[in-house]
């Protein structure tokens, strides 16, 4: 079997467009939870992770508007609310359709911390946006998303995750594990081994790199609302990658081909888990989540000695 660690992009549970009410989550996360028993039912095991930008954000607000009745948390502690949360919503939707499918599998969801360092100069430069978007009336005071208003916090490198051995041993005992939503709650350690929560959201993706190599999964999905990586976006040459060697996927990044808001953090992420641990990574649509690991669908990573096309994770394969 193949141990896999699939990072599900916010469009699992929120498309653009929706209000994003409970509800609304939860028929999405349905939807999504078919495409991933489908993965874990062809013999792989399954670490799920995932992004929890607009519910962070509907918690600041929240907080904001009962802010004379109630102290508002700091942002590591909603964090810990929106993966608490989304989590929840997950494991119901995972649970739900494994128990459709007549199957009886354990469904973890764990609060996870992620070491960041306090001294990253993203603490200087906030760039992350979270919540809804605003009009510009409403939010002059925020930054700017494409044509609307956001709030934009701190984004540091993750380093570490603090939980990675009791997350190892869980996927080891057959759990389908959920971890590390939202990046994590970003911590940082003192030198005398404390953490102290931080005010920032760390990248999902990125995160999941860590988490992958904390449970040592032999393979990264990243899935979103998007087919492949595209060439030429929004031009009449638009096209998907197949595949980019990470010499490619660098010098998009570097030259924004690839921007940080969008699909920069992705092949940063695919291409890091390649070159630090030879696997497969991969970038594509939910739906076609079989087809992404498969190989017949998506855009995957490859060392840039790659000869030929890399090959895929073949089903019921034994890896390990």
């Amino acid at each position: 079997m193949t141990r896999v660690v699939v990072a599900l992009g916010g469009n699992a549970l929120i498309r653009r467009g929706e209000a994003g009410s409970i509800e609304v989550q939860h028929h999405n996360l349905l939807g999504a939870a078919r495409a991933l028993v489908d993965l874990e039912g062809m013999g792989h095991e399954l670490v799920l992770t995932h992004g929890n930008g607009p519910q962070v954000g509907f918690l600041a607000i929240e907080a904001d508007a009962a802010a004379a009745t109630v102290p508002p948390p700091p942002l590591d502690v909603l964090v810990a609310e929106s993966m608490g949360q989304i989590g929840y919503l997950l494991a119901q939707a995972l649970t739900a359709r494994l128990v459709t499918e007549g199957r009886d599998r354990p469904v973890t969801v764990v609060l996870t911390r992620t070491v960041v360092d306090a001294a990253d100069g993203a603490f200087a430069a906030p760039s992350k946006p979270v919540g809804p978007v605003y009009d510009e009336p409403t939010a002059r005071d925020l930054a700017r998303d494409g044509t609307g208003w956001r709030r934009v916090v701190p984004s540091p490198a993750p380093r570490e995750i603090v939980e990675a051995s009791s997350l190892r041993a869980l996927v080891d005992s057959g759990a389908i594990v959920i971890a590390s939503g939202g990046g994590g709650i970003p911590v940082a350690r003192s030198t005398d081994g404390t953490l102290t929560g931080l005010e920032a959201v760390v990248d999902k993706d990125l995160a999941a790199v860590l988490l992958a190599e904390a449970v040592g999964a032999q393979a990264l999905l990243l899935l979103t609302d998007v087919p492949a990586v595209r060439l030429g976006r929004g031009t009449s040459g638009e096209s998907g990658v197949a595949v980019l060697t990470l010499a490619q996927a660098a010098a998009g990044v570097a030259d924004g081909t690839f921007p940080g808001g969008s699909m920069g953090p992705k092949v940063t992420a695919a291409a890091a888990f390649v070159r630090r641990t030879g696997g497969f990574a991969a970038i594509g649509a939910l739906d076609d989540a079989v087809a992404v690991l498969a190989g017949r669908a998506g855009t995957r990573l490859v060392a840039d000695d790659t000869a030929a096309v890399s090959p895929a994770i073949p089903v019921g394969v034994t890896t390990r």
